[in-house]
């Protein structure tokens, strides 16, 4: 069985950035520069015959190559609990359109449609207990890193005691 993801992997001084803004927050379980990415779509745990199609599907995605920059900082929060930090990119609208292009593509092989509404952004820390302060880290947010989009990348992910380790299956260039 295959836990795959479809994404867009961030350039090395993006993460950098990242990291190096990381901290300071209690509670916060940082993820590392390996992790960091885009999410355009989770697909969940597949079959070997269903992660080929998958492959394959998403082999067919035609799309222009744009720019994004980092953007505000926000949180996700679940029955008012705080369970994700991240930071979003701006101009939304490109990485919306990608991500709609793979959720159709991966309709075409029976992976039921997103069903939630898609906000695109940058994982940068999980909570499992309280969450420490957080209004600076807010506020302070991040200096913009930008960045060019020129390809999606399909991931597995694989959970461990120490977190998810994730590791590219394949990559497709989009058009320059």
């Amino acid at each position: 069985m295959h836990r795959l993801f479809v994404g867009i992997d961030l350039p090395h001084a993006v993460k950098d950035a990242l990291v190096a803004r990381m901290g300071g927050v209690l509670g916060a379980r940082w993820q590392s520069e390996d992790q960091l990415h885009l999410t355009l779509r989770f697909v969940g745990t597949v079959d070997t015959h269903t992660a080929n199609a998958v492959a394959e599907a998403l082999a067919t995605i035609r799309a222009r190559a744009f720019d994004l920059s980092t953007a505000r900082t926000g949180i996700f929060e679940r029955k008012a609990r705080i369970e994700t930090l991240w930071v979003g990119v701006e101009p939304q609208e490109p990485v919306k359109a990608l991500h709609n292009k793979v959720d159709r593509a991966l309709q075409l092989v029976g992976i039921a449609p997103e069903m939630r509404s898609y906000l695109p952004h940058i994982t940068l820390a999980r909570f499992s207990g309280t969450a420490g302060p957080l209004d600076a880290f807010l506020r302070e947010g991040f200096p913009p890193v930008s960045f060019t989009v020129d390809a999606i990348t399909l991931f597995e992910s694989r959970l461990t005691t120490e977190g998810a380790d994730y590791s590219v299956v394949a990559r497709w260039p989009l058009i320059a």
